[in-house]
């Protein structure tokens, strides 16, 4: 009977086994009897240790999962736009394109927008024989209609096609939030703070480091997002920059013509003004056309000055809403929408794009 009570302890709780072990030898009865199946349980107990690790491990992320799941963050609400506008966003949501008449998609371009993975990653697969098209291994460069059937790794995908105005929302990024949606430790995602997108899904156009604060736009467009992020269309980013120490005038001019070399390559920033500031702590007006990793702040180390405070205040058409507060969002209306698509040159639902 007792054989049968550890070896129940053990198979349903690894941690219990060890204790349970630990005082049978001490039993007079059996301890001649028990030593050589001792070496077995003892060896189940070793194997058990990395499971109590593990159970440990468990609950030590389950004491951080509240770190991770911040206060949803509140929607700035503004005044209802004229009956105009209002008429026209009611339209332009209600629009969509007609999917027999859209023309072909290159296929890494459509997988990513149905929110399979990223237009790098689908070209990977697509180059490792992983995605077929009508039951052939499709090729880096294929384009696709809503009539193919697409298969990635054997599984058949549910295609989205941009049929209808893709949505946008404005969030005052904090400090001390990521932008990402996996993060080994545990820290706040903007993702967690946001609203879910119905049959969709957010992606952010352009990331700002934990350290660094302001705009940050959202949308459930791929396309938008290669409109705003990619390096060829030199989409502007303006940034407030606080700094323990200032630049001279001749350090100015040397950004803005002749540019500095970093690590990654020659950085130049197309605008730089001063904006003034208190003792030692002075504010920079930056506008630079890229987006590389820690640009600004390496600009600013370049010149032994060190950034104590960096706010993404513009990126493109769209600026930072003067009534929107840290850990806000806005999202936009459809006409505004619009406004953005019609900037990117995208073209509406229910129009075919201009050549």
């Amino acid at each position: 009977m007792t054989k049968k009570t550890i070896s129940k302890r053990q198979w349903r709780d690894g941690v219990s086994a060890k204790p349970k072990n630990s005082r049978r030898p001490s039993e007079n009865t059996a301890a001649k009897a028990k030593r050589p199946s001792e070496k077995p349980a003892s060896g189940r107990a070793a194997v058990q240790r990395p499971s109590e690790n593990k159970t440990s491990n468990r609950f030590e992320n389950r004491t951080e999962a509240p770190k991770q799941h911040a206060a949803k963050a509140k929607k700035l609400v503004v005044r209802n736009p004229n009956r105009k506008i209002m008429e026209r966003a009611r339209d332009l949501k209600e629009r969509r394109s007609d999917l027999s008449r859209m023309e072909p998609e290159r296929l890494q371009k459509v997988l990513a927008a149905s929110g399979v993975g990223s237009r790098r990653e689908m070209e990977d697969w697509i180059n490792n024989g992983w995605v077929t098209v009508n039951g052939k291994t499709a090729q880096l460069g294929d384009k696709i209609t809503p009539d193919d059937q697409v298969l990635v790794k054997g599984n058949i995908i549910k295609l989205k096609w941009a049929d209808r105005l893709p949505r946008i929302i404005l969030y005052y990024k904090q400090e001390g939030e990521i932008v990402s949606r996996d993060d080994p430790q545990g820290r706040v995602s903007i993702f967690d703070r946001l609203p879910q997108a119905a049959s969709s899904r957010w992606v952010a156009i352009g990331r700002l480091d934990i350290n660094t604060s302001g705009l940050l736009i959202l949308t459930t467009s791929g396309e938008l997002v290669q409109r705003f992020a990619h390096p060829r269309f030199e989409v502007e980013r303006e940034y407030a920059v606080r700094t323990l120490g200032g630049l001279t005038t001749e350090q100015m001019r040397m950004l803005t013509e002749e540019g500095i070399m970093l690590e990654d390559g020659l950085a130049k920033v197309e605008r730089i003004r001063e904006q003034g500031g208190e003792g030692v702590n002075k504010w920079y007006n930056v506008v630079i056309k890229e987006g590389r990793n820690r640009e600004v702040r390496r600009i600013f180390e370049y010149f032994d000055l060190t950034v104590s405070r960096l706010v993404r205040i513009g990126f493109g058409p769209i600026g930072l809403p003067n009534r929107l507060k840290r850990g806000q969002f806005y999202e936009l209306n459809p006409a505004e929408v619009a406004n953005i698509v019609k900037w990117a040159d995208m073209g509406l639902p229910g129009e075919r794009r201009r050549r």
